[in-house]
């Protein structure tokens, strides 16, 4: 393994990832946070037109520039409509199963900068007064927001400022166990994210200069599927970093990182899998190569935009996505040991 990753660093930073809120369109304070640790190790960022955010490593070569994206959005709702009775209808932000936040709390952010806490309910929240509350189908026209306020009426409502199009974000309720494993919300992709940073961390203080350039792309509309349509024009390899699917056929744990030979957008490259596979057993990491017919990555943005790339995906084992996630620092470690591999590779 090239030099030794910070697994303190890695936690330190995806905790304070996990605790700000960033629904894909809602990023502004999550960025700032980024550029703000990137500056401390000594990297600028610059931002595209869009907000996604770029971190430049130089390296012994410029004749190919090698990108890793992650992205720092999640899933999230906004406000669809105010009900007459003081409550929230809400529209999904991402793909996630209505039943997956029930009960959940949430906060609603205004536009002038104010929040509101409240707890996502179905319109029959109880078995001790609705005989079909069991039975009550989990799609958005049966949820609904309960504010944490005393609001009776749609007036009620407006009086706080509250309006059509605020943004709702989950309370990631997240947990760093002694064990190792990492349970919250948005482990896609701030899991990611950390292990960049970790690779970013390794940099600095190793003085460790990759053979080609690097650039670290931080994207804020993965989610909603256009994360990294758009990728700086002298990228010509990009290693989505993204989260390692679990369940049915696959054989990817949340000790391991992913290496995915083909998602939704077809099979990645086939010389830079092949590469990522020799090189997480050189480096003797814990890995699953897997397939993922129903994922889309960063990687695939790009390709489906018609960027003329070649592309991987890899990244932390993570169970139960887009629910109550889980994965284990160890994934996140070997995630950035395997970038950190490719990186030295002439």
């Amino acid at each position: 393994m090239i030099g030794k990753l910070s697994e303190r660093y890695m936690l330190d930073i995806l905790e304070m990832l996990l605790l700000t809120p960033s629904p894909s369109g809602f990023c502004h304070e999550i960025m700032g946070k980024v550029e703000q640790e990137a500056a401390r190790l000594g990297y600028a960022m610059t931002y595209t037109n869009k907000g996604c955010g770029v971190i430049t490593i130089p390296g012994r070569r410029s004749d190919k520039v090698i990108g890793m994206s992650a992205h720092v959005d999640t899933l999230g709702a906004m406000v669809r409509s105010i009900k007459d009775n003081g409550r929230l209808r809400f529209t999904p932000v991402g793909g996630y199963m209505m039943g997956s936040v029930e009960n959940e709390y949430c906060r609603v952010h205004t536009r002038d900068g104010r929040f509101y806490d409240g707890t996502i309910l179905t319109t029959k929240p109880s078995v001790h007064v609705f005989p079909d509350a069991r039975e009550l189908k989990r799609d958005e026209a049966a949820m609904e927001v309960r504010l944490d306020e005393t609001v009776r009426t749609k007036e009620d409502v407006l009086a706080l400022g509250i309006g059509v199009g605020d943004f709702i974000s989950f309370d990631p309720r997240t947990q760093i166990k002694p064990s190792g494993y990492v349970k919250s919300r948005h482990l896609d992709d701030k899991a990611s994210v950390a292990a960049l940073f970790g690779l970013l961390e390794l940099i600095r203080r190793e003085t460790l200069v990759p053979a080609y350039t690097v650039k670290l792309f931080i994207t804020t509309f993965e989610e909603v599927g256009h994360g990294a349509a758009y990728l700086p024009d002298d990228i010509t390899e990009l290693i989505a970093v993204d989260m390692g699917a679990i369940g049915d056929d696959l054989s990817c744990t949340e000790v391991d990182v992913s290496i995915c030979a083909k998602d939704s957008s077809g099979p990645y490259d086939y010389q830079m899998t092949s590469k990522l596979i020799e090189l997480a057993r050189r480096e003797g990491l814990s890995f699953a190569v897997d397939i993922y017919p129903q994922y889309g990555s960063d990687a695939s943005a790009a390709l489906r935009g018609g960027r003329n790339i070649r592309a991987a995906l890899v990244g932390p084992g993570v169970h139960a996505s887009h629910g109550m996630e889980r994965t284990h620092v160890q994934a996140i470690t070997h995630t950035a040991a395997l970038l950190a591999a490719y990186m030295q590779e002439e």
